[in-house]
Parts: C-alpha cells; structure tokens; sequence
C-alpha cells in the first residue's frame, strides 16, 4: 500500500511540473511574439552624426526623415526622395531659377529644437517649410518658410519666410540614384544625381 501511495506521489508531482513549464513556455512564445510584432521602422542609412529612416516605403518617392542631433537638440528634415530613373535631373526635371519643395510630393520640412545658425545667420527654433532655387551658375537660394505643411510648392508664400540664405552647389563624379539629406561634419548636404549642395548649420 506504501508503494502505491509513493507511486501516486510521485506521479501526481510530475504533473504538476510538466503543466508549469507548458504554461512558461507559452508564455514566453506571447512575449517573443509581441516583440516580433511590435518592429521598428527600417533604417536606410547609419552614420555616427545621423540616421534616415524611412516614413512611407510603399510609395513611389518614399518619405523619408533624416534625424541628428545639434548639440543636444535634435533636427530632423523629412522629405520624399525621388529616383533620378534615366532622367534629366537639373534644368530639366528641376528647372531653375523658380522655387522647388526641394524634393517629391509634400514640401520638405526642416525642424529644429534649438536656435540655429544657418550660413551665418539666425534660425530660430521651430518647424519650417524648406525650399530652395536652383541656378545653373549653383548660386543657390535656400529658403526656410513658416508654412510647413503644404503640397509642393504651388501654395509657396514669400512673405512666410523667415530666412533666406545663398549656399553653393557643385557637381561630382560619384551619382546618387536617389535624393537624400546626410550630415558631413557641421554640413547639412543635399545629394541628387551628381549634385551635392552643402549648408552650414551650427549653434
């Protein structure tokens, strides 16, 4: 009788083990399924002075931001970055001489939690529209607006703008596909087909 109450014993504790870990296991699959899900949106492109993650992949020009940090402020510039496909980029696709969203769909923005020195001059802290004109010469104008949120640049208001500076852009051998903003030391660059545009940013 003694064994068979040891046996039963010894049973019943066996159970109750394989029970306890089935529901560990299962909630341990929960967790790791809920982090699964919870993914983080696709980073483009890494460096030590910034990030570009992408908004909007699924589009034609993708929305992109490209996030660093001043100091200790953050600034980030959101734009839709268009394909150069085969195309005539400047003069043709992008004319001269008239203001450009400086990039696809929306107009760009460029937002600052820190006064700025743009060029030399000042930048107050806030969100702006950033726009600019292209010249054949690359004597460009870069412009910053109060109208952030507008489509292209048909709804472009001169009398929004805050500041206006002149940046020099210059053509290179190595192409970029794709329209982006990086950071190069204190440079906020625009990179298109075989353009760069560079525009000193400081505190």
């Amino acid at each position: 009788m003694k064994r068979v109450y040891l046996l039963s014993l010894a049973i019943a504790l066996f159970t109750v083990a394989c029970t306890s870990k089935t529901v560990q296991d299962a909630k341990e699959q929960t967790v790791t399924e809920n982090v699964t899900q919870e993914a983080p949106q696709e980073v483009t492109a890494t460096d030590a002075a910034y990030e570009t993650v992408v908004i909007k992949g699924e589009i034609k020009s993708p929305q992109k931001e490209m996030r660093t940090k001043i100091g200790s402020k953050s600034v980030t510039v959101n734009y839709g970055s268009p394909s150069v496909n085969e195309r005539t980029v400047w003069g043709n696709l992008v004319p001269y001489d008239a203001v450009w969203r400086t990039g696809a769909n929306e107009a760009t923005t460029f937002e600052t939690a820190v006064d700025l020195k743009v060029q030399g001059q000042d930048l107050p802290a806030g969100k702006y529209g950033l726009f600019t004109v292209p010249t054949e010469s690359g004597d460009w104008t870069v412009i910053f607006n109060t109208v952030s949120e507008q489509w292209g640049s048909s709804a472009y208001d001169k009398t929004k703008d805050v500041l206006r500076v002149n940046a020099t852009a210059t053509m290179i051998e190595e192409a970029s596909e794709t329209m982006e903003f990086v950071m190069e030391g204190n440079n906020l660059v625009l990179k298109w087909d075989k353009l760069v545009l560079p525009i000193a940013i400081s505190l």
